[in-house]
């Protein structure tokens, strides 16, 4: 890359940037706000701003410069940006360090360079925490973070959570097509079979469930399918038929959240309570939680999450799953993997700490002073930004106009408060956009559902284990086991071994 990279602002004149780049001998500029990139002028820009008899010494950079702009990360392989380059059809992409800031600019010519080197490296050099790295195909779904868009195989995921069950999105994942009647029918007879709790695994559950530390439902849910697994007897998806591993799959998913419930009450002190067959997946969860059949209104909110959360690419805790499958191991055993991913505060606890952060602030003539602390603090707002959406979360979006249907106080202080992040933002960090994520409105519709907040990242474990299951069967085809490399970075070897004192 060429370091540093040659910076204009936006309110600087098409004549500065071409100074600019005849000085430095580069073919373009990166426009930064606040040290990020906001957008890109190349010599290209230049000549079709002038060409139709416009002023250079006139036209400000922000007028004819490319935005939104994508940028690389100095750890990327030059090959996987070449590939995005070529893609996009770019010739100049500036290259951020971990905070964003503009460090350089990595041009075509550059990477023609090098590439001979890029490819024919047995090593590749990638970024931290795979970043950007293309490690499988998947026909499960995908995340279009630039777009604001994700969908579950060939269907909008915000459509399919709008007009279609739990149940239909499950067959979706699993199947590869959306149920007729007569299949769906088929389908919801045969989860509803396998919702119940093997009677040597019910009986140790009270135990289980008064030794269990506060916030460790998931990996007591984990233990509990483990041995669901042993007790049923499953075994290696290696050993197995497709439709054998689909069976281990459709257990474990269908007892998900009798496992949930079961432990919450236990630990309440209330008596589990049996699956109700003639209920839907949502409702029969908020069923076996409260015991009281939830209103219909409440149990479609619950739904909709749901299916929202279902899958959302190669997360942590989906990654987790493929790569404990890809040994060949059980699908229990891969599924206990992925909510122990899960389990972490930076993936799967979110929604009750956004909710936490709302309790915090407490009243909305507090809004302005929590905010602009922790802004300026550089604290992250729980419930804001997403590693993979440069626009607006659509799960966000549509998890708030349910939150707006259900109404409440909560869901008016969260409107407020989300309002006033947005423009805090943009007073404080100008250029540096940021959305409410899944996690804020998420937070919001679960308690107004009556959900305890104890519950919500196990409420989204029985969503996402259906996109983890979908992830098991597509990886136990593939045969292939996950085994990167990593970069020895400690002393020198051989080194002497000391003498034993």
């Amino acid at each position: 890359m060429s370091s540093p990279a040659v910076t204009v602002s936006r309110d600087e004149t098409l004549s500065e940037a071409a100074r600019r780049m005849h000085g430095s001998h580069v073919g373009s500029v990166v426009v930064t706000v606040d040290g990020c990139a906001s957008g890109m002028v190349t010599e290209r820009d230049l000549l079709r701003a002038t060409a139709t008899g416009g002023d250079p010494t006139v036209i400000k950079v922000g007028e004819v410069m490319s935005s939104p702009v994508d940028t690389v990360t100095r750890h990327l392989p030059a090959r996987v940006a070449m590939l995005q380059m070529r893609e996009r059809g770019f010739r100049h992409v500036p290259v951020v360090d971990e905070l964003d800031h503009v460090i350089g600019v990595i041009s075509l010519r550059d990477l023609m360079r090098v590439a001979d080197i890029a490819l024919d490296t047995e090593i590749v050099e990638v970024p931290r925490g795979l970043k950007g790295v293309v490690v499988a195909e998947t026909e499960v779904g995908d995340v279009r973070g630039r777009e604001g868009f994700f969908h579950y195989r060939q269907y909008d995921a915000t459509e399919l959570a709008r007009k279609s069950t739990f149940e239909d999105v499950w067959f979706l994942m699993f199947e590869g097509r959306l149920p007729t009647a007569q299949e769906r029918a088929a389908f919801v007879a045969e989860a509803s079979l396998l919702r119940t709790l093997p009677s040597a695994v019910a009986a140790v559950l009270p135990m289980l469930a008064g030794a269990v530390a506060p916030d460790t439902s998931l990996a007591a849910l984990a233990g509990v399918l483990a041995m669901v697994g042993a007790v049923d007897g499953a075994r290696p998806v290696l050993d197995l038929t497709p439709a054998e591993r689909r069976r281990d799959a459709l257990r474990l998913c269908a007892l998900t959240p009798t496992v949930l419930c079961a432990l919450h009450r236990l630990k309440m002190g209330e008596a589990p309570l049996t699956p109700r067959p003639d209920l839907g997946h949502a409702a029969n969860y908020l069923w076996m939680l409260s015991g009281e059949v939830p209103d219909p209104e409440l149990a479609r909110a619950v739904e909709t999450y749901l299916i929202l959360t279902v899958d959302h690419g190669f997360n942590a805790s989906t990654f987790t799953s493929r790569v404990i499958t890809s040994t060949g191991a059980s699908v229990p055993a891969a599924v206990a993997g992925a909510l122990g991913a899960l389990s972490g505060p930076l993936h799967g606890g979110a929604p009750s700490r956004a909710l936490a952060a709302l309790d915090e602030i407490g009243s909305p003539d507090r809004i302005d002073e929590w905010v602009r602390e922790r802004i300026i603090s550089g604290e992250k707002l729980m419930g804001f930004g997403h590693a993979v959406y440069r626009t607006e979360d659509p799960r966000s979006a549509l998890l708030k106009e349910v939150a707006v249907s259900l109404g409440g106080p909560l869901v008016d202080f969260a409107q407020q408060v989300e309002q006033h992040v947005v423009a805090m933002l943009n007073e404080l960090k100008p250029g540096r956009k940021l959305y409410a994520n899944v996690e804020f409105y998420a937070g919001v519709v679960m308690d107004r559902c009556g959900l305890p907040r104890d519950m919500f990242t196990p409420t989204f474990a029985l969503s996402r284990v259906v996109g983890w299951c979908a992830n098991i069967l597509e990886q136990a085809v593939d045969g292939k086991i996950i085994r990167p490399s990593a970069r020895y970075v400690g002393p020198p070897p051989p080194q002497p071994i000391p003498p034993s004192t």
